[in-house]
């Protein structure tokens, strides 16, 4: 079997696991968390980078410091995951879903205006595939309705958008390292703070509301309980698994654009004939390879696919159901204007299996088979041979 998803290993990871726990100190904050955060924050040029226990969590910090409170509105696609929106509604506000681009899937840049209202707080932007969204005029919306611009970047560590870091660009950057993403603890995230003045507040939500992080460094002779927080520090041990992939992030990151480059170069023809659409890189934006997908014709065809490749021991997820189809999503949010393209475009996309390592010989089997199912089909469909021809 093909496996979706393969855990990135560097080599190094025990290693560092067996050195944290002879430092005597596994909890948060040791020697590795601070190798982490210190080598993002030099990397992708912010004032600050806290790790935390998940891109949750990251996210729940983000509303916290954005000041979300009952009776607030954030705009957001509805294409993605659940923990972009829960962070935001569990401090009551109402989501307020636009929708999406059908090119790169991320939120429609010209949809956000007419989605903002007196009570709008925050326009939080979701990076699909690590491929940005149009920062630049995303910018300019908030800065002319005073709007906090929070970043999900999730899945875009290591990429650029005009050469910029993303998570670098909004006032808060959201990071996941999950196992399943290009750089993994497990479970874990980090907040990227672009603005020093809330680095001080960011700390303390971060350490259950106590002011420890300056007890620390000896800023003050104790530390007390000041505002909210919670406990959002990450294990040492976690953080050193982390470490030894952001010491060969480059290499991880060369490996898997290889990777993705391979499957692109081999679909080309299957998308001039029309038959599925390969993923759009807009030229401002260099991405990290984090996902290959392709979109179909419609939900049956993706569905006989998908099981078309499990058959042959390859296995192929789709992603996501938009939120504002779910139960969740209409209670806490609204769609704002019309969904022409968020479930249509969703219904049709196919993730194929990419990790760190994966073989060519792997993602050839994976291409000439669904060469092969397409093959079969009667006739080429002159809607999505339209679209490729562009």
């Amino acid at each position: 079997m093909i496996n979706f998803n393969t855990p990135p290993c560097i080599g190094n990871e025990i290693d560092y696991i067996e050195e944290a726990i002879k430092n005597n100190k596994i909890c948060g904050d040791g020697i590795f968390t601070k190798k982490c955060s210190g080598w993002m924050e030099k990397r992708f040029k912010v004032p600050k980078v806290l790790l935390t226990t998940s891109c949750t969590h990251a996210l729940e910090m983000s509303a916290i410091l954005c000041d979300i409170g009952p009776g607030d509105e954030v705009i957001m696609s509805s294409f993605t995951f659940v923990s972009t929106a829960n962070a935001f509604v569990m401090r009551g506000a109402t989501v307020v879903f636009v929708d999406i681009r059908p090119d790169t899937m991320n939120i429609d840049e010209t949809k956000i205006e007419g989605a903002i209202t007196e009570k709008t707080k925050a326009i939080v932007v979701v990076h699909y595939a690590g491929v940005a969204c149009e920062m630049n005029k995303i910018m300019e919306i908030a800065k002319r309705n005073n709007l906090f611009v929070v970043e999900d970047a999730a899945q875009g560590v290591m990429s650029t958008y005009n050469g910029i870091a993303l998570g670098s660009i909004g006032d808060f950057g959201n990071f996941s390292f999950h196992e399943t993403k290009n750089y993994s603890m497990g479970e874990g995230g980090a907040i990227l703070i672009n603005d020093s003045r809330h680095v001080e507040l960011a700390e303390i939500i971060r350490e259950k509301g106590t002011d420890r992080s300056k007890f620390f460094r000896g800023q003050v002779d104790k530390y007390t309980w000041v505002e909210y927080g919670s406990s959002y520090l990450p294990s040492e041990i976690n953080a050193a698994y982390l470490w030894a992939q952001l010491e060969q992030a480059n290499e991880i990151n060369e490996n898997r654009l290889r990777s993705w480059n391979y499957y692109h170069e081999s679909l080309v023809d299957l998308e001039k004939n029309g038959y599925i659409q390969r993923p759009y890189i807009p030229e401002e934006c260099t991405h990290n390879g984090h996902m290959y997908y392709i979109k179909v014709k419609d939900i049956e065809e993706r569905s006989e696919l998908i099981e078309y490749l499990k058959e042959r021991d390859i296995m192929a997820v789709f992603h996501y159901i938009p939120l504002h189809l779910s139960r969740a999503g209409e209670k806490y949010g609204r769609f704002h204007g019309e969904d022409i393209y968020t479930s249509n475009e969703s219904e049709r996309l196919l993730r194929l299996p990419l990790y760190y390592n994966i073989s060519e010989d792997n993602i050839r089997y994976i291409t000439n088979c669904i060469k092969t199912f397409f093959k079969d089909k009667p006739k080429v469909d002159s809607k999505l041979s339209e679209l490729a021809k562009g």
